[in-house]
């Protein structure tokens, strides 16, 4: 995991590579509405246009913005919208090293700082599972 923090903003990244197609990963992890099923701790998502609702374990609905769902570069982005947070991005980028596997990149930068902390450490377990999923669910 990488990171920075300043004035009160925080920036993570966390990566994996998939031994699966771009095409293939992108199916699963690009879709808004499929998060439950890859990302630990999200129980429910509904998708509205361009807002996601997600409900964590513990019940907590976060509200979220998303920003762009690019099939071409295989890049989907949104923003948490709840009280919680003053400021977030999050980044989910599905690369092609052109060796028929995937390079997964997910970004966050949040303010407070911590929030960026806890989804990147949120975003690493996931990232995992992803991988796991697609890996040795064939």
């Amino acid at each position: 995991m990488s990171g920075s923090v300043t004035a009160g903003r925080g920036s993570v990244r966390r990566q994996v590579r998939i031994a699966r197609s771009p095409d293939e990963v992108w199916a699963l992890a690009g879709d808004p509405a499929r998060i439950t099923e890859w990302w630990p701790g999200i129980v429910a998502a509904s998708v509205d246009g361009t807002t996601r609702v997600i409900t964590t374990a513990s019940g907590i609905p976060m509200p979220e913005t998303i920003l762009t769902v690019d099939r071409i570069q295989r890049r989907f982005q949104y923003r948490i919208t709840a009280p919680i947070i003053r400021e977030h991005l999050s980044t989910l980028d599905v690369l092609d090293p052109g060796d028929g596997t995937s390079l997964v990149v997910y970004a966050a930068d949040a303010d407070p700082a911590t929030m960026a902390l806890i989804i990147g450490g949120a975003a690493g377990a996931a990232l995992e599972n992803l991988r796991r999923l697609l890996e040795e669910g064939s």
